[in-house]
C-alpha cells in the first residue's frame, strides 16, 4: 500500500498540494451550503462539461511549459470544427455518411495542426514573442471564420455524431473518455519522451538548451503543432456537444485555461509543471461553477470568481516564494 501511495505521489508531484486543498475546500463549502451539491447529478454535470475546457487547457499547457502562450486555442478549435462541419455539409449535411465524418475529422485535425505549425515556425525562426504571434493568429482565425460564416453558425449534422458529445460508454460520458485519454497521452509525452523533456528544459533556459546541441526550433514547432492538434480535438467535441459550430464558441475559456494551469502548479514562466495536477485543478473549477449554479448564482459570477481565484493564486505564490527566501536567509 505504501509503495502504491509513493507511486501516486511521484506521478502527481509537489504541485498536487494546491489543487488538493482547493478540491477539499470546494467540497466542504458547497457541501455545507447546498445539500444537493454532493450528488450524482452534480458529478454527472461536471463529467459532461469538463472535457471542452479540459482539452483546451491541454492545448495551452505545452506552450506555457516552454515559457510561451497560445492565445489562439479557442479560434483554432472553432476553425477545426468549421472544417468538419463544411465537409459534412458538402456530403449531404444530416444525410452525410461515416466516410464524410472520417474525412472531416482528418481535415479538422490537419487544420489545427497547421495553425500550430505556422505559429511555431514564426516563433522559432524570428524569435518573436509567443503572445504577439498567437494573438496575430487569433485575430486572423477569428476574421477568417467570421468572413466565411458571415457571423452565423453551421448546424444540421448526422445523428450518429451526437453520441460523441452526449453519449455514454459503461456509464461514463464519451467526451470524458476522450479527455482522459488525451490527459494520459500528454502525461506520457511529458514524462516518457525526449520531446517532453526538451519542452520543460526550453522553458527553464532556452539558451542553455540551444548550446547543449538540442534543436530548439524543432521542439518549439512540435509544441505548437501538438497544441493546435489538441485544439482540433476540442473543436470536434464542441461540435458534437452543441450540434452547431460558430467562430465564437468557447471564447470565454481562453483565460480559464491559463487559470487551470496555474492552479495546477504550472510555472507561468515555463520549465515546470505536470498534467495530473492540472487535471485535478480543472475538476475543482468545474465543481466551483456547479456549486455556484446550485446556489442560484449567474454564470457570469462564476467567471468573476475564477478571475479572483487567479489573482489569489498569484498572491499566494508570491507570498510562498517570499517566505522561502526569508527562511533561506535565516
Amino acid at each position: 500500500m505504501s509503495k502504491l501511495f509513493e507511486r501516486l505521489k511521484d506521478l502527481a508531484g509537489p504541485e498536487m498540494a494546491g489543487p488538493s486543498m482547493a478540491f477539499v475546500a470546494v467540497m466542504l463549502i458547497f457541501g455545507i451550503a447546498s445539500p444537493q451539491f454532493i450528488s450524482a447529478a452534480t458529478f454527472g454535470s461536471v463529467a459532461f462539461q469538463l472535457p471542452e475546457l479540459g482539452l483546451l487547457t491541454l492545448a495551452m499547457l505545452l506552450p506555457i511549459l516552454t515559457g510561451g502562450l497560445n492565445l489562439a486555442i479557442t479560434f483554432t478549435a472553432n476553425i477545426a470544427g468549421l472544417t468538419l462541419a463544411w465537409v459534412l455539409q458538402s456530403y449531404g449535411g444530416a444525410d452525410a455518411g461515416v466516410g464524410a465524418l472520417i474525412l472531416g475529422v482528418v481535415l479538422a485535425l490537419a487544420v489545427g495542426a497547421a495553425s500550430g505549425v505556422v505559429m511555431g515556425l514564426v516563433i522559432a525562426f524570428t524569435r518573436a514573442h509567443p503572445i504577439l504571434v498567437s494573438l496575430s493568429m487569433m485575430i486572423f482565425l477569428r476574421g477568417l471564420g467570421e468572413f466565411l460564416t458571415r457571423g452565423g453558425d453551421i448546424s444540421g449534422f448526422p445523428d450518429f455524431i451526437r453520441p460523441l458529445g452526449h453519449g455514454s460508454l459503461l456509464g461514463i460520458p464519451v467526451p470524458l473518455i476522450v479527455f482522459v485519454l488525451c490527459v494520459l497521452a500528454w502525461h506520457v509525452l511529458l514524462t516518457r519522451t525526449k520531446l517532453g523533456f526538451n519542452t520543460t528544459m526550453i522553458g527553464s533556459n532556452i539558451e542553455a538548451v540551444r548550446y547543449s546541441g538540442i534543436n530548439t526550433r524543432k521542439v518549439i514547432v512540435w509544441v505548437y503543432a501538438l497544441s493546435g492538434l489538441m485544439c482540433s480535438v476540442a473543436g470536434i467535441i464542441m461540435l458534437a456537444r452543441f450540434n452547431s459550430v460558430r467562430v465564437g464558441h468557447g471564447e470565454s475559456y481562453l483565460l480559464i485555461t491559463v487559470l487551470a494551469c496555474f492552479l495546477g502548479g504550472v510555472n507561468p514562466f515555463g520549465g515546470f509543471g505536470r498534467v495530473i495536477p492540472v487535471f485535478v485543478a480543472l475538476i475543482v473549477l468545474q465543481l466551483l461553477s456547479s456549486g455556484l449554479n446550485l446556489l442560484g448564482a449567474n454564470q457570469h459570477l462564476a467567471t468573476a470568481v475564477w478571475g479572483i481565484l487567479l489573482v489569489g493564486i498569484m498572491i499566494l505564490r508570491w507570498m510562498a516564494g517570499h517566505f522561502k527566501i526569508l527562511k533561506n536567509r535565516r
